[in-house]
């Protein structure tokens, strides 16, 4: 189904004239540029809220507003774990990377890497950052792309192509400060839409449900179980994978990924810096527990409303044009008798909250998953017989189908803005800090001394060059199971290598560049062939966990390489490192059933 004429003249109002706006704004204010420090660092000048939320914005793309509903509408809440290590890693970077950067006056983490080890392994760091975060920049603009274009009928070709321009008109023209001040104000409109569409999601259920009544629902249904303390591998978000592995994340992101040291970097003083960024630590998990909870909101709305067999408007369409029609017609009939039987369930449950009831919810959203679950084989069968590529899970299209079917006009137009200003904060960043690594890190250490105004000028060709490969990349990409997903594992295949790196230079200064370029090299290598044995289900070993473990790899390689010339304490930190990750081997193939 087409949801282009739920689109009304209000929505395309608002639509247009707030993402004008900020475009129009962050080109004007920050249109006089006189030299590098200006462009690369805005000029030194961001107060600690800029920073914070500019960092915020930068980590929360369209990705986090499309799939995060999605996601807690499906599993529940468990997916918040995932941000646990986050307020860990803040401290550490406010006590250890950020003075170490603001004195040495760096403009990107890389140069740091230079002065400690040598240009090769500078070099080779800054390289792998800008792989893994050139291909995010072509997700973050592909992500909101694709799944409007599905649901709303909008060119995709067309759409990459307005997102990634819109991005590059300010970010060429502004560089860091642009970024800094128009993330501000994408924030802004993003917390208005997310909190208004929050409080109509909630009065849109039936008057006898309050919000305690709607959680004691979705609770019963599962969704709301927060914590998990298990060390399962078989488990993706766990408590342990979040603390562990997703510290681990967080402090290579927010640490060593030039897109969000930039950010900071921009900051007045170390005080300045420092403050953004436990902002952005006491904020950032109320915030994706928020909107998670919105799409665990949707998730108990649509158990008062009969919801699609898939929210994926085209899957739909492909499987109702096949020969296998009639099954998911079959389907579709088998989900409104569940739905109807639910409803006499739910209406016992809301008057007698005994726990019997509450597990015949629970089997009735059983049987839903499974008959959904049924319809997305249909579907692959279908788009397979028809030789067409279509996203069977629907994860993505769940809370932009619900926004068009459901909420007023004029509304949805603020909330096409939320999806489209996060994507461009997101991607304005990416650009910005690969125009500064690439400029700072690989073109000015390679090549003659260059003048103010030469550098200024490469680094917009720079970003123009970056923001062109990033449309590209939009334009042939494809959907992964869920795009947040698709974005967490890329970094985490680099992160942790790079962070290993960085942990070396700060803590292990008997370790020489050679050691641990090699070991960057080796680290590397073994990380994607872990990826792609998980991926095909030889070993299991969840894909937050690959930062940990390529953590400790480059560390323990690198100190096994430098053997000799490291000091004893040094030796007896290797041998636990080593202890560590022979259990932690022992783990992941006892969870793989190879022993």
């Amino acid at each position: 189904m087409n949801h282009f004429d739920k689109l009304a003249w209000i929505d395309w109002t608002i639509l247009i004239v707030t993402l004008l706006t900020i475009v129009l704004y962050g080109t004007y204010k920050t249109r006089k540029n006189r030299n590098v420090e200006d462009y690369l660092k805005g000029g030194n000048t961001s107060k600690w809220w800029t920073i914070g939320l500019s960092v915020m914005a930068t980590q929360a793309s369209a990705i986090t507003f499309l799939s995060t509903p999605g996601q807690a509408y499906n599993d529940g809440m468990g997916f918040v774990q995932f941000y646990f290590g986050l307020p860990i890693a803040m401290v550490v970077i406010c006590m250890v990377f950020i003075p170490l950067y603001h004195r040495l006056k760096v403009y990107t983490a890389y140069e740091f890497l230079e002065n400690r080890f040598d240009l090769k392994t500078r070099t080779l760091t800054a390289i792998l950052f800008l792989i893994q975060r050139g291909l995010a920049a072509g997700i973050t603009i592909f992500a909101p792309a694709i799944i409007l274009s599905v649901v709303l009928g909008w060119n995709l070709l067309l759409l990459n192509i307005i997102i990634g321009f819109l991005v590059i008109i300010y970010t060429v023209s502004g560089g860091t400060k642009a970024v800094n001040v128009t993330q501000k104000h994408q924030m802004v409109v993003i917390f208005t839409g997310m909190v208004i569409a929050f409080i109509l999601i909630v009065n849109k259920l039936p008057e006898n449900i309050t919000f305690t009544k709607a959680l004691q629902i979705a609770g019963a249904s599962g969704k709301m179980q927060i914590l998990d303390f298990s060390f399962d591998l078989n488990n993706r978000y766990t408590f342990w994978s979040g603390i562990i592995g997703g510290t681990f994340l967080m402090l290579s992101y927010f640490g060593t990924d030039q897109s969000q040291v930039q950010r900071y970097l921009s900051g007045k003083s170390v005080k300045e810096m420092q403050l953004g960024l436990m902002f952005n630590g006491l904020l950032k998990v109320p915030m994706q527990f928020f909107i998670l909870l919105v799409g665990v909101m949707v998730f108990v709305f649509y158990q008062f409303n009969q919801a699609p067999v898939n929210f994926n408007p085209l899957a739909t369409e492909v499987v109702l044009n096949s020969e296998y029609a009639d099954e998911y017609r079959a389907l579709e009939r088998e989900q409104t008798k569940i739905f109807n039987d639910k409803q006499a369930i739910i209406s016992n449950f809301i008057n007698s909250e005994n726990e019997n009831t509450a597990n015949y919810i629970a089997m009735a959203n059983e049987a839903h998953d499974d008959l959904r679950n049924e319809a997305k084989l249909l579907i692959d069968k279908a788009a397979e017989a028809q030789q067409i590529k279509v996203e069977s899970n629907d994860k993505d299209y769940m809370f932009i189908t619900f926004i068009l079917n459901n909420l007023p006009r004029g509304l949805i137009g603020l909330l096409l803005a939320v999806i489209l200003s996060a994507a461009m904060s997101s991607t304005s960043s990416e650009l910005n800090a690969l125009a500064s690594t690439t400029t700072i890190d690989l073109y000015k250490r390679n090549t003659s001394e260059k003048s103010e105004t030469e550098m200024v000028k490469a680094s917009k060709w720079f970003t123009l060059g970056w923001g062109l490969l990033a449309i590209s990349i939009a334009c042939v990409a494809n959907l992964a199971e869920n795009l947040i997903q698709l974005v967490n594992i890329i970094g985490s295949i680099f992160y942790g290598n790079v962070l290993g790196i960085f942990l070396l230079a700060f803590f292990f200064r008997a370790v020489k560049g050679n050691a641990v370029f090699i070991a960057a090299l080796i680290t590397q290598v073994l990380i994607l062939g872990l990826f792609f044995l998980n991926e095909y289900e030889i070993i299991n070993l969840p894909f937050l966990w690959l930062n940990f473990v390529g953590c400790f790899l480059a560390i323990i390689i690198a100190l096994l390489l430098d053997f000799k010339k490291i000091t004893q304490n040094n030796k007896i930190t290797l041998g636990i490192l080593i202890s560590i990750l022979v259990y932690f081997s022992y783990l992941i193939l006892r969870n793989s059933d190879l022993i």
